[in-house]
Order: C-alpha cells, then structure tokens, then sequence
C-alpha cells in the first residue's frame, strides 16, 4: 500500500482526475501539498476574468443591472455546496468582517456569555474576544470541540468546523443539538471543510456560519467570503454595518437605515464584482465535481499521507496530530517534528513540495481533492523523508519569516 503502483493504481481509478487539468500547473515537478491554504487557478477563472475585463471596458456602469445580484447568486451556489436552501447565503466581505457581522447580530438577539475553542483560528478567537471585551461579555475557552463541553448558559457558540491546525472535524450535528438544547445560537466557521468535507446546515439545524472561498473552492487570494442565516433567524437579526447595500429601498437615497427583507440584509459596501466571478467558477467546479465525490477523494487522500506516515515518517521521529479515523478529520494532514519550521523551508526550496508550517511545529499537508494525484501524496512523503534521512535539511536557514 505504501509503494508508488499503489499511488498510481489509485490515480489511474480515480473519477475526478480529469478536472486536474482545468487547472493552471505551472510546474508539472513540483507537488502542491498546500490546497487547504490556497486553492490552484482553474483555467476557467483567468477565461472568465478576461471577458469580464473586456465588459467593463465596453459597458463602464452600465453593466451594473447584470452584476448587481452577484452576491445573491453566488451566494446560493455556495449554499448548494454546504447543504443551505436558497436564499440562506450570501458571497460578500471576508470571514473576519463575516465572523463581526453574524455575532455582533446574534450577541443583539440575546447577550451573554461567548464559547469558542481556545485554540481555534485566531482571527475568530481575536474578534470574539473583541466583542466580549466591548460588551462586558464572558468569553469562555473550551479545550476540545464536544457536544459534551456545552454549558449550560451561553449566548453564542462559534466552532470551527474543521481545525485549521490539526484538521480534526467536529461533529456539528451533534454539538448544533447540544448547545440548541441549552439555549445557545451555533456559529460555525467552515473555512477548511467547504468543498472538501460533507456539510448539511440546513438538515443540521445550523443558525449561522461563515467561510472563506480562497482554498477548497479555489477563488483565489483574498476571494470574498461567504456567511449563511437560517431563513428563520434573517428577520429577527440586525448587521451591525448599515451598508447601502443592505437598504430595503437602496437607490431611494433615503435619509435613515431599513434594513432589507432576508439575507441580503447582511450586505454592507458595494460588492466587489472581479473577485466575485472567481468564487462563481471556484463554486461552479465544485458542484461539477460533486461534494459527496470530493469528500470521498478527500477522506482517501488523507487515508494515503496517513499510512505513508506511518512507514517512512514515524521512525524518523515525526508525530501524527491529525485523527486516523476519517469521520474524524477534514482535509489535510498534520504533522509534528521538533524542527518543523526547517523541515517545511527544506521541502520547499530543496525538494520542490510547497506545504506550509503552523507554531510551534506543525507541518500541514492539504492535498485538494479537485486537483491533487494520489502519487503527489506518495512524492510528497518520498522527498520528505529524503530529507531528514540525510539530515540536508539542516542547511536551511532556521531563522522565521512573516509568511510560514
């Protein structure tokens, strides 16, 4: 299993290799273990682009009737692809600006005390402890994401979905009930498992989320974000950005704030239109490809690094922080090393794999299942282990960068 034919037996039975060429691959020699923190450039999103270009150019603002409703209708294809009903999403801002939007609306509707994982993403973690500072709120760090570790006199519950660090999933259904059963509204971040791991809000139950479209849903760097709201809780909350896109009656110029009907109350400033058609492709190719298809690919790929860990990295005195059963993790490995920060500059400079590295130790490998080979896997581990062995990662210089 742990040989390169198996790798190539995989590839040669996989039914979405054919979508790895309807992306830009640059370089055929260098493997990309790096998709959960950027997805690749569809082929379709540069065409797309250029017609777009050539449209502003031509019409100037007279093409604004055609894109106005882009975040509406790229909103409802990322709801296709996170188990939402139309008319629950919305394609706009960032997650950070998202994550503000949806708890400060939901600390309105009942103020208390906030949950969050203490060691989740910190943009999360940051702008909780901002708004709990703001309002005098409790915010309270659980140590693992359980159903088990709801208490019973929250506000607000706001989880990942997926660990950015070490990609163990949280069962949502499970921990949505629990804190439901207490009182508390759930937000979930789905930044690391949209497009790459089953996700149901609307079945689940599922008040409000966010998430990013820049690494399973290959929308490129900075791409807006998405948010939902359970069609049920849009009228009873407020956006705390009273952006003019937000407006019941936008164009009337009116002199005070109404805010809209449904989920187009949660838009704020003018959309961003480019960046918008990226994540319209990004979303396209993901229902193309089929989220149970994909999920499938993800849970093999991760099934792969794992036994190729447990061959060639294990003995070499590499630690697994990732769960080896698939219903537990998301889409990307990670593993430990005392010298991780060396280990990960040694692959990308000297060995051609482009991962990336977390503090204190953390080497994430994140193989997109819409583009990656199971022999990148296999290459991938091969060139890592070359490494250590000889010990030529300890020529590269250990000293940090902003960017890891």
């Amino acid at each position: 299993m742990t040989d390169r034919s198996h790798a190539e037996a995989l590839d040669a039975a996989d039914p979405l290799a054919p979508f790895r060429d309807r992306f830009v691959v640059a370089d055929p020699d260098v493997v990309y273990a790096d998709g959960n923190s950027l997805g690749r450039l569809p082929v379709q999103t540069a065409e797309r682009l250029d017609l777009l270009v050539q449209d502003w150019g031509d019409r100037i603002v007279s093409g604004w009737p055609d894109w106005i409703e882009l975040p509406v209708r790229v909103g409802d294809l990322i709801g296709r692809v996170i188990g939402a009903d139309p008319g629950e999403t919305l394609a706009c801002d960032s997650t950070t600006v998202n994550l503000y939007k949806l708890a400060s609306a939901a600390l309105d509707r009942r103020p208390g005390p906030i949950v969050i994982h203490e060691h989740d993403f910190p943009t999360d973690r940051y702008v909780l402890e901002g708004l709990a500072a703001a309002r005098g709120l409790e915010l309270r760090r659980i140590a693992e994401p359980t159903a088990e570790a709801m208490p019973d006199d929250a506000a607000l519950v706001v989880l990942s979905h997926v660990s950015y660090r070490s990609g163990v999933l949280a069962d949502l259904p499970a921990i949505t009930e629990a804190a439901h059963d207490r009182g508390a509204l759930v937000l979930w971040d789905l930044s690391h498992s949209a497009g790459a791991v089953p996700v149901e809000l609307t079945q689940s139950g599922v008040d409000l989320a966010v998430g990013c479209t820049y690494k399973y849903l290959n929308a490129g760097p900075g791409a807006p974000a998405f948010l939902y709201v359970r069609r049920e809780l849009q009228d009873e909350l407020r956006s705390p950005i009273q952006g003019w896109f937000g407006q019941r009656d936008q164009f009337a110029m009116g002199p005070s704030y109404e805010p809209a009907e449904g989920i187009e109350r949660f838009l704020a400033g003018t959309p961003p239109i480019l960046g918008l058609t990226a994540v319209e492709v990004g979303a396209e190719l993901t229902l193309e490809a089929g989220v149970g298809r994909l999920a499938e690919k993800s849970a093999a790929l991760t099934e792969l690094t794992i036994a190729l860990y447990d061959d060639r990295l294990e003995p070499l005195g590499f630690t697994l922080e990732t769960p080896r059963d698939p219903a537990r993790r998301g889409a990307h490995v990670s593993i430990g090393h005392d010298d991780g920060w060396q280990v990960c500059r040694a692959l990308i400079e000297r060995a051609d794999v482009i991962p990336d590295f977390r503090p204190p130790d953390s080497i994430r490998l994140g193989f997109a299942p819409l583009y990656s080979r199971f022999v990148d896997v296999w290459s991938a581990v091969d060139r890592l282990a070359g490494l250590v062995e000889s010990g030529e990662y300890r020529e590269v210089d250990a000293a940090g960068a902003r960017v890891t």
